[in-house]
């Protein structure tokens, strides 16, 4: 279903165009899930603590690309609301170029410098081949996660965030039933997960780019919008590396604060593990929402219509402060609960450590809910730099922080968590008294 965001009811809208979403950025969450849960529970915490701590150098490495489409998603929309069909495909054919070749560019280096990247990490000794094993599986993956993002970020441009969450579904599914096969029957560890989640991610990517192309006749491109328009290149270099940027800053800075998790030792590494998972998790819904909010702005800004923005920045605040009072009640009141989906019971250090983590980071989604609407904002109305700063803020102040308090004896990993809340918090402020200050200034999108 195809969702016009420039016209019709704001709040049901947004709504309908974001929960599908919210859906599937839950499910591509349980990719890695899944292997945590299932080697957490079938092969044991040295493989659990592996599998786990590479999430962060995975979420890095992809937040690379995975930027360079989401700045693209944000110019596909303006064309497709200022309706500038030539504009839209020659768009598509410049920007999946040029992210191919940073994709492919990024896979081979990933390869030749693994070795590095994990001392870099600080990893245990007693865990580095199983990491590095798993590793080496997983990067196989990183062309096809591309594919998949790179057409997502295309269809919801236009408003359809249906199609990318049934590719995305089966995905799953099948991710779990490979684990289930790989890990617990044939007993092939670590790496039978690092395989059952390749498999699944080119099934994905494969899948939706057959789609597109047999269903969406519009976005077929003709010989005549395959050349280099340089103020298109020039447009889309601007938004895809900015938010590229923002992506790969953000996600550098948790990379940074995992070798600092690292120190404290296996335990805390495993705690980490599980406890971020159910974080991001956690905090999902909101990212998304932040990411269907700035293809709203990014429709409307190409069509003009500035008093539709307004009254959906209004609406969108709204319903992310609702969002987050939900999200931040469950994960507050059931965090033991919550890790003992992914550790045994009797690991009680385990989850001693990770129910710290989430009742911290829990009690203040809403900082995270605002920052993903800023972040969404500026990259919507052409300012995707003002993202970086504001990451900038929030992820220089976490690693600093977690840093400075993790070295006092008598605060200790606690600092780590504590870091993360306030890096959001600075940059609220920032991103908030920014808008007020250029918007009103200017006259313009001023609530």
């Amino acid at each position: 279903m195809q969702i016009n965001l420039t016209e019709g009811n704001i709040t049901k809208n947004l709504l309908m165009f974001a929960f599908p979403m919210m859906i599937g950025n839950l499910l591509q969450q349980m990719y890695n899930i899944a292997d945590t849960f299932i080697v957490g529970r079938f092969v044991g915490a040295d493989a659990l603590a592996a599998v786990g701590s590479s999430y962060s150098l995975m979420t890095f490495l992809t937040s690379i690309f995975l930027g360079l489409c989401m700045g693209s998603g944000a110019v596909f929309s303006i064309c497709f609301g200022g309706k500038d069909d030539d504009g839209l495909k020659n768009s598509i054919f410049i920007s999946f170029v040029m992210i191919a070749s940073v994709a492919i560019v990024l896979n081979i280096l990933s390869f030749i410098f693994i070795d590095d990247i994990m001392k870099f990490l600080n990893v245990p000794d007693n865990i580095y081949s199983l990491m590095r094993g798993y590793l080496i599986i997983i990067f196989v993956g990183i062309l096809a996660t591309f594919i998949y993002n790179f057409f997502t970020s295309l269809l919801r441009a236009v408003g359809n965030s249906v199609v990318p969450l049934i590719f995305l579904g089966a995905s799953t599914v099948l991710n779990i039933f490979l684990d289930l096969l790989f890990v617990v029957q044939f007993e092939l560890g670590a790496n039978g997960a690092a395989v059952a989640t390749v498999i699944a991610q080119f099934v994905s990517g494969i899948g939706i780019f057959a789609y597109t192309f047999i269903k969406f006749p519009q976005f077929r491109i003709e010989k005549r919008h395959m050349k280099l328009d340089i103020a298109i290149l020039r447009n889309i270099s601007g938004m895809s590396f900015l938010t590229c940027v923002q992506q790969s800053v953000m996600n550098f800075g948790i990379l940074m604060v995992q070798g600092i998790v690292n120190s404290f030792g296996s335990v805390v590494m495993a705690a980490f593990a599980v406890a971020v998972k159910i974080d991001s998790f956690a905090y999902m819904p909101v990212q998304d929402f932040g990411n269907a909010f700035s293809t709203f702005i990014a429709q409307n800004y190409g069509a003009g219509k500035k008093e539709r923005i307004s009254k959906g920045i209004k609406t969108a605040v709204g319903v992310s402060f609702a969002f987050c009072i939900l999200i931040s009640s469950i994960v507050c009141l059931f965090p033991q609960h919550l890790m003992k989906i992914f550790v045994d019971g009797k690991e009680v250090e385990i989850i001693s450590v990770g129910v710290s983590y989430l009742r911290i980071e829990g009690s203040f989604y809403f900082g995270i809910g605002m920052l993903f609407l800023l972040y969404g904002f500026y990259r919507a109305v052409k300012k995707p730099g003002m993202s970086v700063v504001l990451t900038a803020i929030s992820l220089g102040s976490r690693v600093f922080l977690a840093y400075t308090l993790s070295s006092i004896p008598q605060i200790g990993v606690t600092g780590i968590w504590a870091a993360v809340p306030i890096g959001w918090a600075l940059a609220d402020i920032v991103g908030i008294i920014y808008y007020f200050v250029y918007y009103r200034k200017k006259g313009d999108m001023s609530t």
